[in-house]
């Protein structure tokens, strides 16, 4: 019987291959077969794992949104306790970092079955809530704090900012010409500015 550890790492690797499947096939295009091949085991070695193959799925999924919230949180936490820098940090960080990015290429395929899916839906509307909180929080302490003067409620511009990192994050995978990165960071920023009414210089 495989350790506790290995079975851990094994499960990671399956993971691993599962998002990689959805990326070539879409979520609804997945199959035990097109896993295992990514993977390079059998079915069954599959199936030892992972018995039910749309839990697999789903736990791939779920981890592939980790890093827009749960790994911007403990980023955020390891910052200054600067609310300037902190928006900065959020804006730049909910972006792909190039047009292959795996993260990002994700959850555009995730986002294109959602429609067709009320799990996906409701993971993905998890996400975006929890990352609007994100934003909340830091325009919330920044306003607190006299450095912001909001322009509207801070939901309101944390959910605009959400929405444009979605946004222009398709737009950099799709291979925009003239949007990349630093870009769509520069956009978000320049709303950012005007919705806080301060100028989110990086000094």
């Amino acid at each position: 019987m495989a350790r506790p550890k290995k079975q851990d790492a094994r499960r990671d690797e399956l993971v691993a291959a599962t998002q990689r499947a959805i990326l070539k096939s879409g979520p609804d295009g997945v199959r035990l077969n097109r896993v295992a091949a990514e993977a390079g085991l059998t079915s069954g070695a599959v199936l030892y794992y992972y018995p039910d193959i749309d839990e697999l799925v789903l736990e791939a999924n779920r981890v592939g949104m980790e890093r827009f919230y749960d790994e911007r949180m403990r980023m955020i936490d390891s910052l200054p306790d600067d609310p300037v820098v902190r928006l900065r940090a959020l804006i730049v960080s909910g972006l792909p970092r190039d047009p292959d990015d795996p993260g990002v290429r994700l959850l555009c395929e995730l986002g294109g079955s959602a429609g067709r899916n009320s799990v996906l839906a409701a993971l993905l509307t998890t996400l975006f809530d929890r990352q609007v909180t994100l934003y909340q929080t830091v325009l919330e302490q920044g306003a607190a704090r006299g450095h912001f003067a909001l322009r509207e409620a801070s939901q309101r511009i944390a959910r605009n900012l959400v929405a444009l990192e979605d946004a222009y994050g398709y737009r950099i995978v799709a291979r925009h010409p003239s949007i990349g990165h630093s870009e769509a960071a520069e956009l978000l920023l320049d709303y950012a500015r005007l919705a806080t009414g301060h100028p989110l210089t990086d000094e």
